[in-house]
């Protein structure tokens, strides 16, 4: 049997292991971690390796800082404050808090960071209006993932030199990509995902956690005795420089996680967290799920399971034509679909060469294929393999497996169908399906946006 075969075996136990709700989460993944490592799919070091992940690490001192700035009065009046303009309509403080989430967003390129400033302050406000966290949470998650890196700011700027450099890596220069494209292509998403997060989301959201999180935890850890005025105000200016030194680490020579804990380690320094309650508020089963969700991703990119896909993938885009939104209804579904167990970073080294081979075998404008790659594989927001934020947003909202596809599934199918309509008209493969389709797609869209502004 192929590493290959054993690996995908794996994989497939885990993910009904996830969606049983028999074991934890974190005992899941670890078992399938120690079993990926014991079977050859995994190198034994490289998965020792996962449990000092950056993205790890980041978390661990983003939780510290949290439950730090949750002990100040700060906090509590922030969130007080949103509550009443919103006059304790939810949907109100929820859309508010989102488009903070988005705004920051675009500054750090890490969701696992942005959702780290913005939830404390969330779960204040809801906590403050008599909502639980799993009613709120999953819309400011989804948010800073889906969201990160559209506009042409901070991380966002570089993304058109990215795209650039695959095309002039695999030699087909007769397109490239402008600085603005990927901000026109992805932002109705953008615009779609804040509405729909910000007014319909929480709909579908649990009125009660699932199951139960680290985040008890944290909370347990806040909930001291009040701080002195010198406490207090450390603790509110280390949570704030924090945010400010994460927008900014690349310029100050930092990494996300070295911010984190130096932002953690002044909590305890500062007496704003008593070293005990700074180790209580690491939630170490949301850890220890990230460490298996990253080997288990890890796995299916080294036996080659991605490129076995992609390689399909190319027969199947063969097979149809040259229609453009058939292709590109391809090319965001399986990368999306893909992206869920497997690092985004991966997918689109696997699929932006698919793409610029197929443009140029019929003489096509791979440029809306490329975006619309990347957008797919940015919506990584299911399951706890896509990215290291999901598995800190279930952790915080209380949510298993089954309520976090519930809740995705909905908003998963509107920018399948947004980002494919809207990118495929903007770039199409062949300029001559433009006429035919352009009038009809851009009514069906504005009559679409009409109707969920309606309802929201």
């Amino acid at each position: 049997m192929s590493q290959l075969t054993i690996c995908l075996i794996i994989f497939a136990i885990t993910v009904i292991g996830y969606c049983s709700g028999k074991l934890s989460l974190a005992t899941f993944a670890i078992s399938s971690l120690t079993a990926l490592s014991l079977t050859g799919c995994l190198d034994a070091k490289t998965a020792v390796g996962y449990f000092a992940n950056g993205n790890v690490i980041m978390i661990a001192g983003m939780c510290i800082v949290a439950a730090g700035f949750n002990r100040t009065a700060f906090c509590m009046k922030v969130a007080d404050k949103i509550s009443s303009m919103s006059k304790g309509n939810m949907a109100k403080m929820v859309f508010g808090y989102v488009l903070i989430g988005m705004i920051l967003s675009q500054f750090v390129q890490s969701p696992v960071a942005v959702f780290g400033i913005v939830a404390p302050m969330l779960a204040a406000s809801a906590e403050s209006m008599g909502l639980k966290s799993s009613k709120v949470m999953f819309s400011l998650g989804v948010t800073t993932i889906v969201t990160c890196c559209t506009l042409p700011v901070g991380a966002g700027a570089t993304i058109a030199a990215e795209l650039n450099g695959y095309l002039e890596s695999y030699g087909y220069l007769d397109y490239t990509v402008g600085l603005l494209d990927p901000m026109k292509a992805r932002l109705p998403m953008l615009i779609i995902c804040v509405l729909y997060c910000g007014f319909i989301a929480t709909r579908f959201a649990p009125d009660e956690p699932v199951i139960g999180g680290d985040m008890k935890e944290v909370k347990k850890a806040a909930a001291k005795a009040p701080l002195n005025n010198f406490q207090e105000y450390a603790g509110i200016l280390i949570f704030f420089g924090d945010a400010i030194a994460l927008m900014f680490a690349k310029q100050l020579g930092l990494e996300n996680w070295q911010v984190t804990v130096i932002g953690a380690l002044l909590m305890v320094w500062c007496g704003v967290l008593k070293p005990k309650e700074a180790t209580a508020a690491i939630p170490v089963s949301m850890l220890l799920l990230i460490v298996g969700a990253l080997g288990i991703a890890g796995a299916l990119s080294s036996t080659g399971a991605g490129e076995l896909i992609g390689g399909m993938i190319a027969n199947v885009v063969q097979m149809v034509g040259g229609n453009s939104y058939i292709i590109g209804l391809i090319f965001f579904i399986v990368p999306f679909m893909l992206t869920q167990v497997m690092s985004n970073r991966g997918c689109m080294m696997i699929f932006h060469p698919i793409a610029i081979a197929t443009c140029a075998s019929i003489g096509a404008n791979p440029v809306g294929l490329m975006i619309l790659i990347q957008a797919a594989c940015l919506s990584a927001y299911m399951t706890p393999m896509a990215t290291a934020a999901v598995p800190y947003l279930m952790s915080y909202g209380g949510y298993d497996q089954k309520s976090m596809i519930k809740q995705s599934l909905p908003l998963a199918i509107i920018c399948c169908i947004v980002s494919v309509g809207w990118i495929m008209t903007l770039y199409p493969l062949v300029k001559k399906l433009v006429r035919n389709t352009r009038f009809v797609f851009l009514a069906s869209f504005f009559v679409g946006n009409s109707f969920v502004l309606l309802r929201s």
